[in-house]
């Protein structure tokens, strides 16, 4: 299935009826031709009915963008703009807005006299009318510009409008109930209604009872054999491929019957305790395959944590994981292969790990093995079937959208690298650096009451994970400051 959304942006130029409707006009079409020159034309869908001066107006573009098949929408000021109008056109169309406007463009010829748009002071009119009407919209850091630079800024609110419509169009589905002794990730789902996605809350049993239905499917020779491509001389245990073939199945095909009016699914899974012993297997391995299909999966039920992946995935457009803020790096390590090779300290760095969730493809090398914490307790044989390997190195993003336990929003946002450093370690689990790491942990995550779960994105999302979480109302939005920039909660005398 495909599990992302693609965008197509519909342009709308709003103008004053005491301004030239020309600068509109001609700024609009520039400004088209500009993202065509630059980006996809593709993406974008230029409203030629009308100039929007009036309520009829607002009208006749939103029927036109509609039709035109838009799922998001750009409000342009080409000049100071009627901000009741451009205004009721966000708040009527159903799906991600922003707004940007028109900088002047020369003093030649009366240009400031005949040709001055003052859309700089109608952006104001705008966001104090969008504010009384309660409509989210948005609004580039700095946005007026000319026609090349509002084409980039267009093209900077695409992975926006993917993430906000996409969750306006998902179900996750959770398999549970979480285990016990682990309420670090069990949160309110008030919060997802409020986000516009759809929750579907199953027992393990269902799962179980689904998972038993699919025994002899006619379709696991098949998958048995893709699983073993990608393995390769990591096909350390063979003999587990049938099961977790068949529980592969279970998941899509429980996906393809559940996700009712919903066009996108995450899913919150059931892994531990009684998992293994009836399953007879651990789905590590299974939740990576699915998360590389595009289709998160997250581990120990954690709904929000499926959220995240799921916003990651869209925003990035590529694979994403999930991971525990698990443990200290050694100092042993870090003066051997950290030290001096890269500008950390050791509480810049900690080690992201998780059993095997973490798909192939973002693995340096990979291994099926059993899970060694499980199988502690455990007989071996009902511990297979995790995916482990170093994580390949490279840019990343660390971040969380989670519900508080009286439900509020928050979000915390991270940029950094996995270093190229061997772990010597178990499990899916990669050394990760972020410039002020330590303080991070201490007045982000532990002050603020985060779970252990983190979202990974590979590369550098920061700046539209950020703007999406804004978009979404978040209002604690938290991040990695620079030394010398004191969180709330920093003892300035420490």
């Amino acid at each position: 299935m495909n599990n992302k959304p693609s965008i197509k942006i519909g342009i709308v130029a709003v103008s004053r009826d005491c301004f030239p409707e020309s600068l509109s006009v001609n700024r609009r079409k520039a400004l088209v031709e500009a993202y065509k020159n630059k980006y996809n034309a593709d993406e974008i869908y230029e409203c030629p009915i009308c100039i929007v001066e009036s309520e009829i107006h607002m009208q006749q573009a939103l029927e036109d963008v509609k039709k035109a098949g838009c799922n998001a929408l750009c409000v342009y000021l080409g000049n100071f703009g009627p901000e009741i109008a451009e205004t009721m056109l966000a708040k009527y169309f159903d799906g991600p807005k922003m707004f940007v406007a028109a900088a002047e463009e020369t003093s030649a010829n009366g240009g400031l006299v005949g040709n001055r748009g003052d859309a700089y002071c109608g952006m104001l009119n705008a966001s104090y009318n969008l504010k009384l009407r309660g409509v989210k919209a948005y609004i580039p850091e700095y946005p007026v510009g000319t026609a090349s630079e509002c084409a980039d800024m267009i093209h900077e609110f695409i992975p926006v409008a993917k993430a906000v419509y996409a969750l306006n169009n998902l179900k996750i589905i959770s398999f549970g109930p979480r285990p016990n002794n682990f309420l670090a990730c069990n949160a309110p789902i008030n919060q997802l209604y409020n986000l516009g996605v759809e929750i579907e809350e199953n027992s393990e049993l269902d799962l179980f009872e689904s998972y038993n239905n699919h025994a002899g499917d006619e379709r696991i020779p098949a998958v048995i054999k893709s699983m073993e491509k990608e393995l390769g001389e990591g096909n350390k245990k063979p003999e587990i491929l049938s099961k977790l073939a068949q529980y592969e199945l279970t998941l899509l095909d429980w996906v393809e019957a559940h996700k009712g009016s919903r066009k996108y699914v995450a899913i919150a899974g059931k892994c531990w305790p009684a998992f293994q012993t009836q399953f007879g297997f651990v789905p590590c391995y299974v939740n990576s395959r699915l998360t590389a299909m595009g289709i998160p999966v997250s581990c120990e039920v954690d709904i929000y944590g499926a959220l995240s992946e799921f916003i990651g995935t869209v925003v990035s457009d590529d694979v994403v994981t999930l991971l525990d803020i698990n443990n200290t790096v050694p100092s042993d390590i870090y003066e051997e292969d950290i030290k001096g090779r890269f500008n950390y300290t050791i509480k810049d760095t900690f080690m992201g790990f998780h059993c095997g969730n973490t798909a192939a493809c973002k693995l340096s090398f990979c291994e099926m093995k059993n899970q060694m914490i499980m199988a502690r307790s455990l007989p071996e044989e009902v511990t297979n079937g995790t995916l482990e390997g170093d994580i390949v190195p490279g840019d990343i993003t660390f971040f969380r959208l989670q519900s508080t336990s009286d439900s509020q929003l928050r979000a915390y946002v991270a940029q950094g690298e996995v270093l190229p450093v061997r772990t010597r370690s178990f499990g899916a689990i990669g050394i990760f650096a972020i410039n002020e790491m330590g303080r991070f942990y201490r007045h982000v995550l532990v002050e603020k009451n985060y779970p252990h779960h983190g979202a990974v994105a590979f590369g550098h999302y920061g700046k539209a994970l950020f703007d999406v979480f804004k978009y979404l109302g978040v209002e604690d939005i938290s991040y990695n400051q620079p030394a010398g920039v004191l969180y709330k909660s920093e003892n300035p005398f420490a």
